[in-house]
């Protein structure tokens, strides 16, 4: 990776469109049994249409992105700012691009969209490619 220039761009990661199945498991694994992501009734009572996913979920996805990358010891900084909701059914895609690469450190911009293009996770990584 010495040859790593600015522009490049990361493979991207496209998942399965979330179902309600993913959102229980994600629920069970991450310990974030909020009802508002795995319960009908209660989303609507807060206003929404339907349930939506987790976050958290759409940051595991930037976190496969990057492993796929680069072996998980090279991720020195890691930061995003949730943007919008990934509804049920909605099928993100991770990417990201080489922003800059200065003393053996690559800044990689993150993105996670849904298909309309809308992005839902925006973030940053500091990755070490020397």
């Amino acid at each position: 990776m010495t040859n790593l220039v600015p522009g490049t761009e990361l493979p991207p990661l496209t998942v399965e469109p979330i179902s309600r199945t993913t959102l229980a498991l994600f629920a069970g694994a991450s310990g974030d049994h909020n009802p508002i992501h795995i319960d009908l009734d209660n989303a609507r009572s807060a206003g929404m249409e339907d349930v939506f996913a987790h976050g958290m979920l759409s940051m595991a996805y930037l976190g496969r992105l990057l492993t796929n990358w680069v072996p998980q010891n090279r991720i020195r900084d890691w930061q995003v700012r949730f943007t919008s909701i990934t509804p049920v059914h909605g099928r993100p895609t991770a990417s990201g691009r080489v922003t800059a690469v200065e003393n053996g450190l690559a800044t990689v911009e993150l993105l996670v969209a849904l298909e309309d293009g809308t992005p839902t996770l925006t973030g940053v990584a500091t990755v070490a490619v020397d």
